[in-house]
């Protein structure tokens, strides 16, 4: 440990705190905030890193020119969900910024802004989600109906379909992206709330391909043991949690408009690290039979992203 450096330069560490409506958090609400660099050693903070604001400044941060640098952020509040980030790394040039969004725990999805008139006239940028759902069926007013039925009945399904095509939107292939490969839904193959299966058009595979020799993509081992039927299948590796998965079914396919499509799965898991995945997502879910939560990953995927510097992720709705 660069022992030296210490006392000798300090950093300083910006902390914003959001809620699930991506919006600062209300004046007023008390969090805690808790800060241990990496070293594992916690950092006093002014009245016990008790806080009122939404934006906080932190100084005199130690700098240990090493890994002690990567800090991680943690911020909790009573009636919220406890969230936080690592690793947060510190130099002494300029300020660091973490943006944490604290969701309440009795948050409800609010879809006001995924309401079809809205979807598919209001917002632009969610036209290409309105396109997919609408794909495949007899009419608008059969479109319309199913769509109506998925945000009613199951708003979880809705929530990761909107996590999933936003996420997808925002990664660039080396041509297009990889939601513009993706011709029509398979409606009936159970969408759920952590994966929906589609038809795409096959040339995503090369794209894919290529975007992993530029470091875009890791290709995943074992691919059928997690995921039934599977030939090959890749994993962002861009954010520290919250990437998207690529899981391709080659032997199952469907014409469309002429072209010979192939079945494609995405999901998104909270780790990036294959063993934490392993042991916090993958075995949790089986013990428990339960599946990747869609407000945990719009939670990961909207701090990664901040952090990251990349295009907000904002889905057509917000936790509140």
């Amino acid at each position: 440990m660069a022992t030296a450096a210490i006392g000798l330069k300090t950093c300083t560490l910006d902390v914003n705190l959001f809620s699930g409506a991506r919006t600062p958090l209300p004046p007023g609400t008390q969090a805690l905030l808790t800060v241990r660099d990496g070293n594992q050693q916690n950092v006093s903070l002014p009245n016990n890193g008790f806080v009122t604001q939404s934006s906080i400044r932190i100084d005199s941060l130690p700098f240990f020119n090493n890994f002690g640098d990567n800090y991680a952020v943690v911020a909790s509040a009573d009636r919220y969900q406890q969230a936080g980030f690592f690793p947060v790394t510190v130099n002494p040039a300029n300020p660091t910024v973490v943006d944490i969004m604290l969701v309440a725990k009795d948050a409800a999805f609010n879809f006001r802004n995924a309401i079809w008139s809205r979807l598919t006239q209001t917002y632009p940028a969610y036209a290409a989600y309105a396109a997919l759902l609408r794909a495949g069926s007899a009419d608008d007013a059969s479109a319309v109906d199913r769509y109506s039925q998925l945000m009613e009945m199951q708003p979880d399904v809705l929530a990761c379909y909107f996590n999933l095509v936003t996420a997808m939107s925002q990664i660039q292939l080396p041509v297009k992206t990889p939601l513009d490969y993706i011709k029509e839904l398979i409606w009936d193959k159970t969408m759920a709330q952590d994966r929906f299966f589609a038809w795409a058009d096959p040339a995503v595979i090369d794209q894919v391909i290529q975007a992993t020799a530029q470091g875009q993509f890791s290709p995943e081992v074992g691919t059928a043991m997690f995921h039934t039927g599977a030939t090959r299948s890749w994993k962002q590796i861009q954010f520290g949690e919250a990437n998207v998965q690529l899981t391709f079914h080659e032997n199952d396919k469907k014409t469309i408009d002429g072209m010979n499509c192939v079945m494609i799965e995405p999901d998104i898991d909270y780790y990036k690290d294959l063993m934490a995945h392993a042991l916090l997502e993958v075995a949790t879910n089986a013990l428990t039979h339960s599946l990747t939560d869609p407000r945990q990953v719009y939670v990961l995927r909207w701090i990664a992203g901040r952090h990251a510097g990349v295009p907000n992720f904002e889905p057509p709705y917000t936790l509140e």
